[in-house]
This record gives C-alpha cells, structure tokens and sequence, in this order.
C-alpha cells in the first residue's frame, strides 16, 4: 500500500520508517518534515541508508495532494487535528500516533493539553489502538489513535487485575521510567547531556498528559508521576492497587495474566520481574506481577520499548489488525542483547 509519514524524522516517525522498510505491504511513497524539507531521510537518520538512499523530506502540504492509501501521522500534540479531517475527507486511512484523537471527551482536551480540538467530530469515530484490548473493535478501522507508551504498558499491566474487579478502582498508582526519546528529538535543556547524565528526574507531577489517557482505559482514577532517566529508549512501570480479596495470591496474580495473554502474541508473562532492556527492539510488552498480603497491595510490573510497542510498533500492530494481515506482519518478537 502507498504510505506517508508525517513527522518523520522524529524519533516515532523514524522509527515508523524503519518498521515499514520490513513489512511487505507498507511502501513509504511520501515523508515529510517541516523543519528538514529538501533533505535525504538516508542523511537526517543514517540508520535508514540502505532501505531509504533516496528518500527526500517534503512539506506536510504534500499530503493534501499526494496519491495515498494509508497515513502514518508522528507529529507533536496538537497538529495531527489540522491534517486528518482531509485525509479522512478523501478516504485516506489514518493512523495517528499522537494524542489528538484518543480521548473521548472533548472537554479533556482543554483541561489537559490546553487547547480546543479542532476536529471533535471525529472523535467518536476514531478507535484506541492498543489491539490486546480493542482488537475486534480495530477490524476495518479507518482512523486509529494509537495510544501513548505510558497508558500502553500500565494498561497492560493493570487491566486484567482491574477488569477482573480483583483491585480498587479509587486507589491506583502508577509510577514510570521512560528513555530520553520518549521526550521527543527537539532539543531541550532537561535533554541536555550534562543535566541527563546520571540523573533521574520526576516530571509532569499531577498533570502529565497521559493521566486521563489511562483512566479512561482502565476505568479507574489513578496517581501518575513519569520520571526521566538516562537512557536512549525504554520504559518500565511499577504499578499499584488495593486488593479487593484477601486471600488472593501472586500465584493467583500470574495466572490472571497468563491467562489474560494466552492468545497475544507480543505480551510475555514473566515469573520473574522483567527488566527495562528486555523488549528493546522489539514489538513486545513483558508482565508481571506480586501480591503483598501483609499490606493487601497488588504490584503490577511492566516494561516495553517506547518507540516499539509503545508508538511505532504499536501502530503498525494496530494497522495490521484494522486491514485484517496478521498482526505480527513486520514486527519482531525478539528483542535485542545485550
């Protein structure tokens, strides 16, 4: 199919780019960039050379001319509502990376990111992209709201135990680790070499973007706080509820997931707590979990790559579903060690 990526020379469009250059059905006719028109992908990402050599970054305005099947959208929160009404307009299947279209309540779009939506008529068309949970709703969907990587690995992590009424819904904690590129490739002092370097640091307090994100996924309202740390990319979350039960067990807790995941083909079940570097490279989302009895806890783990499943990765999964391939179609279930 002929392909666009918008925004992609950013770290989740380039890495849309890279994902694409694998998979048999996805032809990468049209990129663009704002600030890199005129310049070769092969010279703005090296990594991409040899399957992109010729490859030039064009206007976002090619879009609304361009012969195109199916648009991969990577832009900063707040653009991709300028570009899909059009796109939709003209039949052109979107997948759209950012957050514009994944909350369901236009007045949350003011409230967390500070702006009105621009197309809220859309909003109710557009389905979540996170195919372990929306799977049959994807099928045929032609605009697609890929989720954000934190609400990604805590709802993989949490919603078992949550739907399954096995914890609170009033008294959720959610505390995160991301790499420095889940930040985005704009240079910013916190990005900064110097300040990055053996530092961790918690952002967003009470008011990152993703909290609404997760509530309504997971039907719960939840404590988020993300912390930076220095590293390219990665995510690991360490999440919290209230046992409804006292007399379930990690033993319990395992099973739930096992069983939950049986059937999904990038979510690993681990008896062990999985480790930030064990998806990298990969498609997949590893999860865990323990049950604290003395305290009446459940801890959810979880860790996944933030541009793989946690963007990227994620929308291809997500557009192999929707256009009824194989969901692992181009995506690695292998992650990369050391």
């Amino acid at each position: 199919m002929r392909v666009g990526v918008m925004g992609a020379t950013g770290y989740a469009g380039s890495e849309v780019l890279r994902l694409a250059a694998s998979h048999p059905d996805l032809d990468v006719v049209l990129a663009t960039g704002e600030s890199k028109v005129g310049k070769r992908v092969a010279a703005l990402v090296p990594a991409l050379a040899a399957v992109y050599p010729d490859l030039e970054v064009e206007a976002s305005s090619r879009m609304s001319d361009a012969d195109l099947e199916v648009v991969f959208l990577a832009l900063p929160h707040g653009e991709s509502q300028k570009f899909v009404p059009e796109l939709r307009a003209r039949g052109v299947q979107v997948v759209d990376l950012g957050a514009d279209f994944r909350l369901k309540d236009v007045r949350d779009y003011q409230r967390w990111y500070g702006h009105d939506h621009q197309a809220a008529e859309l909003l109710t068309s557009s389905v979540y992209g996170l195919v372990e949970r929306h799977r049959d709703e994807l099928r045929g969907a032609q605009l697609i709201a890929v989720p954000g990587c934190y609400p990604t690995a805590s709802a993989l992590a949490l919603g078992p135990f949550l739907d399954g009424g096995l914890i609170e819904r009033d008294h959720v904690v959610v505390n995160a680790m991301s790499g420095a590129s889940g930040a985005g490739r704009a240079v910013s002092e916190r990005l900064h070499f110097s300040r990055l370097s053996g530092n961790a640091e918690a952002y967003g307090l009470l008011t990152h973007r993703h909290t609404p994100e997760m509530e309504q996924e997971l039907g719960a309202t939840l404590l988020f706080t993300p912390h930076l740390i220095p590293l390219s990319r990665g995510m690991l979350v360490s999440a919290y509820g209230r046992l409804t039960s006292a007399s379930f067990s990690t033993a319990d807790a395992l099973e739930v997931l096992r069983a939950r995941y049986v059937h999904d083909p990038f979510v690993v079940v681990t008896d062990g707590a999985p480790t930030l570097k064990d998806p990298l490279g990969s498609n997949l989302c590893f999860v865990s979990a323990r049950v604290d009895q003395r305290t009446g806890w459940l801890l959810a783990l979880s860790t996944l790559d933030n541009l793989g499943k946690g963007a990227a990765g994620q929308a291809v999964q997500a557009w192999n579903v929707a256009t009824g391939r194989d969901e692992t179609l181009g995506l690695s279930r292998a992650g990369v060690t050391p």
